[in-house]
């Protein structure tokens, strides 16, 4: 467990150990979930970084809406 401070623009560094484990690398996306009293934060999956391409059928900031559900649900159901 490793402990970080929160800067005065609400912003923490993820220490590499933790950036490691996980997967996470620079300019990577994450999900931030508040959940129980706590803050989860995943690695977002690879198919996020696909968004747009099976065509013209939302605009991207409708597809990254239902996306990031998508992949909020999925990480309920694993846990």
């Amino acid at each position: 467990m490793s402990v970080a401070t929160v800067s005065s623009k609400g912003q923490i560094t993820i220490p590499s150990r933790a950036r490691r484990t996980v997967g996470i690398k620079a300019h990577d996306r994450v999900l931030i979930e508040a959940r129980g009293g706590e803050i989860v934060i995943r690695p977002t999956a690879p198919f996020m970084r696909l968004e747009g391409f099976l065509g013209r059928g939302r605009t991207p900031a409708r597809e990254r809406i239902a996306l990031t559900a998508e992949v909020a649900a999925h990480t309920r159901r694993r846990s």
